[in-house]
């Protein structure tokens, strides 16, 4: 998992295996950032992400918000929505997911050949590097 700032670029990376559900990996990797997320930042995330225990830690010790989409509960009646400003932010996931494009160019990333976690997370930052120097 990897965390992007508004122009696209990564902040934060996590390496972890497939079996553990998004929602536990977010706050690692929001507790590994290079600098301290600011006050009142915004967490763009898909459906995954909605839970309140995270909705929760994010918002009481990280002081961040989490934009992301209500999943239709069979216990509720209709699902909540988003309101206007928090879709207008929504909008702008597409950076996140143009950061996961450059860096899927690169062939060793795009399937996880390494046995070795340590590997694969050194692949992923030189990736990184590559890209921030292609921005400059």
């Amino acid at each position: 998992m990897m965390l992007t700032d508004e122009h696209g670029l990564p902040v934060s990376l996590h390496i972890e295996s497939a079996s553990p559900s998004e929602v536990k990996l977010i706050e690692p990797l929001v507790d590994c950032a290079i600098t301290p997320l600011p006050k009142n930042a915004r967490l763009l995330y898909d459906k995954a992400a909605d839970s309140e225990s995270l909705r929760w830690f994010l918002r009481e010790i990280q002081c961040v918000r989490l934009i992301s989409p209500y999943r239709k509960r069979r216990n509720e009646t209709a699902a909540r929505r988003l309101n206007k400003r928090d879709r207008n932010y929504y909008r702008k996931r597409y950076r996140v997911e143009r950061t996961f494009a450059w860096l899927k160019n690169l062939r060793r990333l795009q399937v996880r050949h390494e046995y070795n976690p340590q590997n694969y997370k050194a692949f992923w930052i030189v990736g990184i590097l590559f890209t921030m120097l292609k921005k400059l």
